[in-house]
Order: structure tokens, then sequence, then C-alpha cells
């Protein structure tokens, strides 16, 4: 990693020399760790999301020279993580699957939301886009296109249309999408696939590595990099958080507490023995305290806090019985 970033801050700097490129090449093909390591430095630098998909790396590294100056503080950053997922206290196949690596993702991105925060964004096309809790995206409107990198979280988004009559996709870690006069949410889920809610219009998925497929409006389907799921009728309830709400609809309580964990401050634990209980009903996901207050009264399930900002979920103590 630490390789990766020294090598990231001077293709970025714009002092390289062709000897530079040439030796850049030669370690970057030396090994699988490599590659891994560079992926891994241009993910957290979503700006320059497109440049994994290069087939040349010597185009990879002009465009990197290209960059604004504003990318100073992003390198300075990178090169504090790297220095930190190289070390001792944090190696780098652990960096890889901690919260810490998408935090500092979202962190560098051009508009972002916090633990609770939900935010409504106009662009400068009239798009509108809004962020779920704990969500980020990097902006990217070129005079041939309109890309927003979803980067963390969630979005919905409300397109405009263009004079210019330039595309609108949003890339994800697994695809991309392009919206064809459309109103749809966007969601990254933890198991490495996105979801598409598609409210108004359509969207074409385009998958990293499967078939393109055309998704309709009143229709979801979850893909990953290799492919696209059936599509299910959309749930209206999955843009409720717009309005602070969480609708359940038959879910289980595991999904109900993930979307809690957006809104509450500190750790928000849940023992496996209650996450599969199936939840119904309408609860403020702008104030997870009372959520849990209402989950409470219908599971059997007891919430404790035996510290400030640490709670945890489990199952109901059995009622005392008299002899």
């Amino acid at each position: 990693m630490e390789q990766a970033a020294d090598w990231f801050a001077l293709l970025l700097s714009g002092e390289a020399t062709p000897a530079d490129h040439r030796r850049w090449e030669d370690w970057l093909c030396a090994s699988d760790e490599h590659r891994r390591a560079w992926g891994y430095v241009e993910n957290l630098n979503r700006r320059f999301a497109p440049l994994k998909a290069s087939a040349a790396p010597r185009l990879a590294a002009s465009a990197y020279q290209q960059a604004s100056d504003t990318q100073g503080r992003r390198r300075q950053v990178l090169r504090g993580i790297a220095a930190l997922a190289g070390s001792g206290l944090l190696g780098w196949t652990t960096w890889r699957h901690t919260p810490l690596a998408g935090i500092a993702v979202a962190w560098m991105a051009d508009h972002r939301t916090g633990t609770g925060e939900v935010r409504e964004i106009t662009l400068a096309d009239g798009t509108r886009v809004w962020l779920n809790a704990a969500s980020a995206f990097d902006q990217d409107y070129q005079p041939g296109q309109r890309l927003l990198h979803l980067v963390r979280g969630e979005i919905l988004v409300d397109t405009a249309s263009d004079p210019l009559q330039r595309p609108f996709r949003v890339a994800t870690a697994q695809g991309r999408l392009r919206a064809l006069g459309t109103r749809f949410t966007v969601r990254l889920d933890d198991d490495a696939h996105t979801t598409l809610v598609v409210y108004g219009g359509a969207v074409e998925v385009q998958p990293l590595a499967g078939a393109v497929a055309t998704v309709g409006a009143g229709h979801q389907v979850r893909f990953g990099a290799d492919g696209v799921s059936g599509a299910a009728p959309a749930d209206p309830a999955r843009e409720a958080w717009t309005r602070g709400v969480l609708i359940a609809r038959n879910i289980p309580l595991a999904e109900v507490v993930e979307e809690l964990r957006r809104h509450h401050r500190g750790h928000l634990g849940l023992a496996p023995e209650v996450a599969g209980l199936r939840v119904f009903g309408s609860y403020p996901a702008n104030d997870p305290d009372q959520a849990l207050a209402m989950l409470e009264t219908v599971l059997p399930i007891l919430v404790r806090r035996p510290l400030p900002w640490w709670t945890t979920i489990g199952p109901a103590e059995p009622a005392a019985t008299g002899r």
C-alpha cells in the first residue's frame, strides 16, 4: 500500500518522467499484490474511477498528471491512510475489510452526509439528488456526460432533461446505470451488490462483467459485478427515508437495525438469536432511540445501554414465574 501511494503521489504531481512511467508499469505488472494495492488506491480517489478500466497503464498515468491542484489534500490523506494500512497497526488484508476504508473514501467525496443526516442537493443541470444518512458520491459533469460515483450508502435521483443531451449515469463498484428519464434509488449493499429501485421511466444496468438489462418503472433489481438478478416489484417504502421514515413490511430485524445504524450515534449491536424476527410497521428513522423503543413493545427483544454510545439488542428475558 505504501508503494502504491508513493506511485500515486508521483504520477499525480505532474513531475513524473517517461522513465518513471515505465518503472511504474514494471512495478504494477510485477505481482497481483501490487495490482490489488493500486486498485485500492484508485478506489480511495474516486474522482479517477474510470481509470480502473483502462487497458493502458500509461494512459492512466497521463490522466493523473492532468489532475487539478485541489487533489493535493486527497493525496496527503491517501498517503497517511496507506502508511497506516501498511504498518503493523493495521495490515493490508485487515484494512480492506474495516469500516475505516469506506469512511475514508466517503470523507473525500464531493457530496456526503454524516450519521443521522439526510440531504437534498440540486445539481447544475436541475437534477435533484437526495442522500441518505452516511452516504457519499462524487460528481463528474463533462461536455459529453453526467456521471455520479456512489461510494457509500444510498441516493434517490430525480433526473432533469439536459439541453446538451448528455447521458446521465451512476457508477458503483459493481457496474454502471444509465437513466432513461427517470426517478430511482441506488443503494450499496454490504454483500458487494447494488440495489436499484425504479419509480419512473427506466434505467439501463451494465454490470462490470455481465449482460445489460433494462429495468422499468415499478421494478427493482440487485446486481453484482457478474450479473443482474430477476426483476421484482418495486417497494415504495424504499424511498420513505427521504421523509425520515422507515417502513417495514415483513422484513427481518437485521435489515431494520442496519438502516437505523445510519442514524444512530455509537455502537448498535444485534444478537444473532433475534436478527431474523420479522418486522412490520412504520418507525422514525431519524429518531433511532424512539424506533428501538417501539420495536421493543412489539417484538420479544430487550434493548440494553450498558454504556453511553453503546446499545445492544438481544432476546427478551423470560418472565419470572412464581412457585
